[in-house]
């Protein structure tokens, strides 16, 4: 987990279950991590169960408490069990954070997308994540409380950035789902917000990511800098505490300024 000198602090989410999918790596791990560190009972969740454990016991090792789930966020059943799966470790949710996101479509010309690579895009991420909130909201309203955290990104904010368009498609259907259920859940006492990162740097992206293109996309962020997943999960953290007990339906624009509205 990262230098506990230097994590925000949110003592309201000490005891709070919190469900994360696309827990196992890159920004829903780094988020697992630092709610871990606020005390948070982490339900880390992923489709590998081999990288589930690694954040599990990482999390365990720094003294933070967390189960792992591996369920696919694209099939009801599998997450019908994952809800199982948190409520017999620890309880019902306080905190779904509904980070999961896949599909196979490449950056290229509209006209050029396969209807399979649509398809696996926009189920893999805006399908998973209806799914996701589907499966948590209602005992959530019930309760008369919980935060919902969704992922989508900059690509869905600005045209042109190359990105593949059924994953902007996604993507921009991911923040109005999450204005939606927002209108919705706010007379319940439910909290549903979203995250729009720019270009993060994940291992998998700092490896992959030659130099020079490094350099041109740092070179175009206002504050000089790309992201981290830590980033992106204090971002969360926040949204996720009493601190921001009066945002709801918000789309967070994690960007370096590279997104100004």
């Amino acid at each position: 987990m990262p230098d506990g000198d230097n994590l925000p602090r949110y003592p309201d989410l000490a005891g709070k279950v919190a469900v994360v999918t696309g827990g196992s790596g890159g920004i829903g791990a780094a988020t697992c991590w630092l709610l871990a560190a606020q005390g948070a009972n982490v339900v880390v969740n992923g489709r590998d169960q081999v990288k589930i454990d690694e954040v599990v016991d990482r999390i365990r090792l720094h003294g933070g408490t967390a189960a792992g789930c591996a369920a696919d966020c694209t099939s009801p059943d599998a997450l019908q069990r994952l809800c199982q799966h948190t409520e017999r470790a620890f309880g019902p949710a306080d905190i779904l954070a509904a980070f999961a996101g896949s599909g196979h479509a490449r950056p290229g010309s509209v006209a050029d997308v396969t209807e399979p690579d649509w398809r696996s895009t926009v189920n893999g991420s805006l399908t998973a994540t209806f799914l996701t909130i589907k499966s948590f909201l209602p005992g959530m309203m019930q309760r008369s409380r919980g935060v919902i955290l969704t992922m989508a990104s900059s690509a869905a904010r600005l045209p042109g950035l190359g990105a593949p368009a059924p994953y902007v498609a996604a993507k921009a259907g991911i923040i109005a789902l999450t204005r939606e259920a927002a209108c919705e859940a706010s007379r319940h006492g439910v909290r549903v917000n979203c995250l729009a990162p720019h270009t993060i740097l994940t291992e998998r992206t700092a490896r992959m990511m030659p130099e020079q293109r490094r350099q041109q996309l740092q070179a175009a962020v206002p504050l000089g800098r790309l992201g981290t997943p830590e980033d992106v999960a204090a971002a969360a953290l926040f949204l996720a505490s009493d601190s921001a007990s009066w945002l709801t339906g918000v789309t967070l624009d994690v960007a370096g300024g590279y997104v100004m509205t």
